[in-house]
């Protein structure tokens, strides 16, 4: 089995401001992709909101956001956000609403943890193809375990549970919480 990437973080204490929502997460990467002049699909759009979600589990063991992943066959999905895209099919995501000004919003409605994660999932995911981003997902245990051995071509909604996302993520944390380790 793979194991996940290393990503360098500064973890802090998770800062006393309103949780976000997923739809912020999608639009913070959204918002980057149209800044850097980089195109996000629905798939890849996916598995950045997911690592997004997991490396915060990870190292504030704390969710982001409620809304629980399904182990799909092309990797975890939020059914919300699959939902909200599924119009674009496997085309770029176009959003002319979301460019550098909406960035700097997004971000400064964020506490500085997701911040963080956020800054540490486009340095070590975002140059990455959806494919590539779905390849590895499906190499690491929160998915498997969800799919339950399943064939990988078989549908499925079950829910992958983030006591699992932590247990998973959380071994490549160092131990004093600074950055995580390589794999």
């Amino acid at each position: 089995m793979q194991t996940a990437l290393a990503m360098p973080v500064i973890a802090s204490s998770p800062a006393q401001v309103p949780a976000a929502t997923a739809d912020q997460i999608a639009d913070y990467f959204l918002a980057f992709a149209n800044a850097t002049g980089s195109l996000l699909t629905n798939m890849k759009l996916q598995k950045l909101v997911f690592y997004t979600q997991a490396w915060h589990i990870a190292v504030f063991n704390e969710s982001i956001f409620e809304e629980d992943f399904q182990a799909w066959i092309h990797g975890p999905v939020l059914p919300s956000l699959y939902e909200r895209y599924k119009s674009f099919q496997w085309h770029p995501i176009l959003r002319d609403d979301l460019e550098e000004v909406s960035l700097r919003l997004l971000e400064s409605q964020l506490s500085p943890s997701v911040r963080e994660i956020l800054a540490d999932v486009i340095e070590e995911y975002f140059h990455k193809d959806a494919y590539t981003l779905e390849m590895s997902t499906q190499q690491e245990a929160p998915w498997l375990i969800a799919r339950r051995q399943l064939p990988l071509d078989e549908p499925c909604t079950n829910v992958i549970d983030k006591k699992t996302i932590h247990n998973y993520y959380s071994q490549f944390v160092k131990s004093d919480g600074q950055e995580f380790q390589s794999s």
